[in-house]
C-alpha cells in the first residue's frame, strides 16, 4: 500500500500517476460510505471520512477490515489537519476521523508520501 498525502490541488494524483503508474482512480463521495477496490488508487479519503461521519460507521475500523483490499493500492488523501477548526460538528467529525484514518494507513503503509506543489517528499 501506497499513501499520498497533500493539499488541495498540490498534484497528488498527477504524482500517483507518474511515480506509482497509476491509470485508474476511484474517486470517494461524501455520500458513499464505501470503497471500490477494483481501481489501482482510491482518492479523496476525506471524502469517504465525511461519508462515514453521516453513516455513523468509522472509517478505520472499515479500512482495517478491507485491509487485503488495500494491499496494492495507491491511497491519496487532502491533508485537512491544518487551518481553523470547523465550527460545525460535522465537518469537525470529518476531520478527526480523517485524522485516525491517517494514523492507521500511514502505519501499515509501505511508502507515504507528501506532495507539495507536485513535488513529492518521501516520509516513510
Amino acid at each position: 500500500m501506497k499513501l499520498i498525502i497533500g493539499g488541495a490541488y498540490q498534484g497528488k494524483l498527477d504524482y500517483a500517476k507518474k511515480h506509482f503508474d497509476v491509470r485508474e482512480a476511484f474517486f470517494c463521495s461524501q455520500e458513499r460510505a464505501e470503497l471500490d477496490f477494483s481501481k489501482e488508487a482510491i482518492c479523496g479519503l476525506e471524502q469517504f471520512a465525511l461519508a462515514c461521519v453521516k453513516s455513523g460507521i468509522e472509517a478505520k475500523d472499515y479500512l482495517r477490515e478491507h485491509r487485503q483490499l488495500l494491499e496494492d493500492k495507491v491511497l491519496i488523501c487532502t491533508d485537512i489537519s491544518q487551518g481553523i477548526v470547523p465550527i460545525d460538528m460535522q465537518q469537525r467529525a470529518m476531520r478527526e476521523m480523517t485524522g485516525r484514518a491517517l494514523v492507521y494507513l500511514a502505519q501499515e503503509a509501505e511508502t507515504v508520501v507528501r506532495v507539495f506543489c507536485g513535488l513529492g517528499c518521501r516520509l516513510k
